[in-house]
Order: structure tokens, then sequence, then C-alpha cells
């Protein structure tokens, strides 16, 4: 395996991942495994930002809507999945692509999980009291006070990250954030990590652009289809959260569509904190498509962040 080139291409959400990672994967001749835990959802193609029907008839996609909104994943069974798909997509070629822009499932499977332990039900449960009395404002707080560097990363809108950070924080004593760090796996293959990235303006640009084609393209209908599913964790993210608030009669439907691309931006910005931290990722403009190719060959030198 060590011939074998594992190409990760990250970057935060609307950047253009998904239109480079189907370039790279052609040029390869190799599909693609997503690391996208939103976009593991079927039904959900719209809010999720998923490939279409033409890019996924252009690429093998792996780990695209199969799961069920009730289902129940974790990153530990995303390593397992994963890496036995990257394994047999090895059988047929040099590279395998993937492409995301969830940073634990990226960890994950670069480096291995971290073996945290599971919490004794007395602290799930005193961990889930403050959330029923406080909501999700108490777990902000809390996860500020005991763990600063992972709330400056964590999703602030995901209530189960932040309930599992505090109850690994009460059972060990130890931040979240530190035990993380634990020392890598190590993988039979090499690891190509790229960081793509845009000037600030034109990526939240694009950000508000996609938001407007997803309500022209049904993101309201899509939303309304799962209303009564709203409370599972596969919907509790942007672009849902935000229509379930209208159709709540929360908010207008304009103040939802605002809230969706403030929040998205918000949610880019978290992406690219994450990201920072490697120091073994380069850093491109979606659009140096040959430069990217010359570096993942091993022939062009690039910038390491």
């Amino acid at each position: 395996m060590t011939n074998k080139t594992l190409v990760v291409i990250a970057g935060p959400t609307a950047v253009g991942k998904t239109t480079l990672g189907i370039t790279i994967a052609e040029k390869f001749k190799t599909g693609i495994v997503s690391a996208d835990a939103r976009q593991f959802y079927r039904g959900l193609p719209i809010g999720t930002a998923a490939p279409s029907k033409q890019e996924l008839d252009r690429v093998p996609h792996h780990l695209v809507g199969h799961l069920s909104v009730h289902d129940y994943y974790n990153v530990a069974m995303y390593e397992k999945e994963a890496l036995g798909i990257i394994n047999r997509l090895f059988l047929t070629s040099d590279h395998v692509v993937v492409v995301g822009g969830s940073g634990l499932y990226i960890d994950t499977l670069c480096r291995g999980i971290d073996l945290l332990p599971d919490p004794d039900p007395l602290v799930r449960k005193q961990v889930q009291q403050v959330y029923d009395q406080q909501g999700i404002r108490g777990l902000r707080q809390w996860i500020r006070k005991v763990d600063p560097e992972f709330a400056g990363e964590v999703d602030q809108a995901n209530p189960q990250r932040m309930k599992r950070a505090l109850e690994v924080f009460l059972v060990t004593g130890t931040p979240f954030s530190s035990l993380r760090k634990q020392q890598a796996k190590k993988r039979p293959f090499r690891i190509r990590k790229l960081i793509l990235n845009r000037s600030r303006q034109d990526l939240f640009d694009r950000i508000n652009k996609r938001t407007q084609q997803m309500i022209e393209r049904g993101l309201v209908e899509e939303a309304l289809a799962f209303y009564r599913y709203r409370h599972l964790n596969a919907l509790n993210t942007v672009g849902y959260k935000e229509v379930f608030s209208w159709l709540s009669n929360t908010w207008t439907l304009h103040t939802a569509i605002e809230k969706i691309k403030t929040n998205t931006r918000r949610y880019a910005k978290r992406q690219l904190t994450w990201f920072r931290r490697y120091d073994d990722a380069a850093w491109f403009h979606p659009d140096e498509t040959d430069r990217i190719e010359r570096w993942i060959a091993g022939n062009d030198a690039a910038s390491i962040s």
C-alpha cells in the first residue's frame, strides 16, 4: 500500500469541493468517499448541497445518502466503513479521493479515532438535565468554561457534540480537546491533504447565492417533508432548523432565509478555524486545478499552513 495515495479535499462549505473532487477523481480514474456528515443522509439533497445526479453519474461516490435520518451513526462506524471502501478502491487505482468539510470525520479517517471513554449513565443524565433546563445556551456556557479550545471549534448549534464533550470531561476530568490529541494511527497509504479557500467576500457571496438557489430548488418543500422528524440529530443542521422555525411560526420566511445565510457563514468560519490546525495540509484556490494535480502527483510544491 506504500504506493497508494489518499487525496483529502477539505474546506469550508460552498468553496467548491464537489466540483474539484470530481475533476481530480476523473483525472486519477478513481472514486470519491464523502467526509461530509450532512450528506450521509438520503432524502436531503437540497439542504445538504449533495452532488447532483449528473455529478454522481460522472464519478462513483461512496457514503452519500446511505443512511436514513433515523439511523444511529458515529465517527467510529464511519472510520470502519470508509476504510473498507478505500481499501477496495485501492485494488484498482493508486489514488482515492475524499471530499468533505466535516473536520472530525476527516481527522478520524486520517489519524484514527481516539479511545474516549463511554460516559456513566448518571453523567449522561446530568448533562441532559442541563440541556433540558437551560437549552443549548447552557451547554455553550459550560463548554466555554471547561474546554475553551473545543468551544472555539465545535458547531455551536450542535448539542450532541457539546453533550459528548461534557460527558467525557466529567468522566475523565480532562478537556475533550486534549484527549483528541493522542498518538495518531499509522495508515498504510500516503495521505495528501489539501484545503480549499477563497477570499472572504467571494466565499460569503457564494454562500448567499447558493442559499437562494436552494430555496428556488425546493428547500422549503424538502424540509416540510421531514418536519415531523425535526427533533432528530440528522436534521439539527443549518438550513433545516431555520425553515423549521418558519414552519413553527417563529420567524417569517424572509427572516429564516437570512438566518440560513448568516448561520452558514458562521459555520464556514468555524470550519476554517478547524482546518487551520492542520500542519500537514496545503492550501489552494479551487481554480488552481492544474497545480493541484501536479501537487498530488508530487511534481509541484505548495504552501503548507
